[in-house]
């Protein structure tokens, strides 16, 4: 089986990374990862086969599309972008177009997803079966309801099934998006598509980052790193006040991290030896079962690693809209979650002193973690229909 896997990121990372996994748990298939974000220094599994449409992305205020190139024209990038992605389909001929996110959100990119849409619906390149896949809390509109009506409206006329990523016991998508019971066509939830650590190497990796027995490890992540950099400043300004010789801080910074931004944060780290700043790590979810404790964003990626390595966590939620209080907030009462506010930014050293002596989580919270082993199933058995 062929799948176009379509996943476009604008701001963090979830977006790819969840798609990803999906197209891991695909590894008997044909996946053509077509992707128009940055792109992550991240491997691929064999069965994966990357196409980087031109580059677009949002700022972190969603002020509209520009270009990750520097010097290209807005409208110069949509035609290159839009033509690739229709020359693809005619070449490939697909079995499946998975489409990340689309039409719950993305709508600024209508302009290229519409035209293939419309030419799959007329049979343009065979019999495609097309499938949204959604991740668990969508962002709140204020539209009098224009963007729902769009959403059914869309998923009723061309796609053949919904797939949610979430376990409805922490998020159920009609509380997130009221028009829920006029989509038509089946709606499948998932489980959360989380990604796995790799077992028994909390040792070698420890060894690795030279953080000693006695040593306590606090990990400070900020996702894709665009809307990261204040949490970034305040726990690396509060881990220089504690002051404490038997603890390292590792801090990811993120890709997307302004160059400035990133700058200033090694040169306040540069006197201290046990203080550690990257932009990135691929094997983050392997970084996790060696630290101690984290603190990061509440994005649906870091959500999930936090519940796979059971490490203790602090989480500061991305302020522009609910997705990610909303998110901390229902796993916070599964598990030991501390979620923080602003105020929390001024004393963020009574936050990092308390996690660290706290135990590992326990891994038995109840919450389905399966979603992309059951999302590879679902996709398999729509093309035996």
């Amino acid at each position: 089986m062929k799948i176009i896997h379509y996943c476009q990121h604008v701001l963090g990372m979830s977006h790819f990374f969840r798609s990803l996994e999906i197209a891991k748990a695909l590894d008997k298939e044909e996946v053509l990862f077509v992707a128009g974000g940055e792109r992550p220094n991240q491997p691929l599994p064999p069965n994966v086969e990357y196409r980087q449409l031109p580059g677009l992305c949002m700022n972190e205020n969603f002020g509209g599309l520009m270009p990750t190139e520097e010097g290209r024209e807005l409208e110069e990038v949509k035609t290159e972008r839009s033509a690739t992605l229709f020359k693809i389909f005619e070449e490939e001929k697909p079995d499946v177009f998975l489409i990340e996110l689309f039409p719950f959100g993305r709508k600024a990119f209508r302009f290229e997803l519409l035209p293939v849409l419309d030419a799959v619906k007329e049979g343009r390149f065979g019999d495609v079966k097309v499938v949204c896949s959604l991740r668990d809390i969508l962002v709140e509109r204020n539209d009098g309801g224009k963007h729902e009506a769009r959403v059914v409206k869309y998923l009723n006329k061309y796609f053949d099934l919904l797939l949610i990523h979430a376990d409805p016991k922490i998020a159920a998508l009609d509380e997130t998006f009221q028009a829920f019971k006029q989509i038509e066509i089946p709606c499948e939830y998932t489980g959360f598509a989380a990604r796995k650590p790799a077992e028994n190497k909390r040792d070698k990796i420890r060894a690795d980052l030279e953080v000693s027995a006695d040593e306590k490890l606090l990990i400070a992540s900020a996702g894709g790193g665009k809307v990261g950099g204040p949490l970034m400043q305040a726990t690396l300004e509060s881990f220089i006040r504690l002051n404490s010789e038997k603890c390292r801080l590792l801090m990811l910074s993120g890709p997307f991290l302004d160059d400035d931004k990133y700058a200033a944060l090694c040169a306040t780290a540069k006197p201290y030896k046990n203080i550690t700043i990257q932009r990135f790590a691929s094997d983050f979810t392997d970084l996790l079962t060696a630290g101690d404790a984290m603190i990061s964003m509440a994005g649906y990626n870091t959500c999930m690693d936090i519940l796979t390595s059971c490490i203790p966590s602090a989480v500061f939620p991305f302020a522009q809209n609910h997705e990610q209080r909303m998110r901390a907030e229902r796993l916070a009462k599964y598990i030991p979650l501390k979620i923080l506010d602003s105020t929390d930014m001024l004393i963020m050293t009574t936050a990092i002193s308390d996690l660290l002596g706290q135990n590992r989580n326990r891994s038995d919270h109840g919450i389905n973690l399966k979603g992309a082993n059951k999302s590879a199933d679902l996709i398999r058995n729509l093309r035996k229909i």
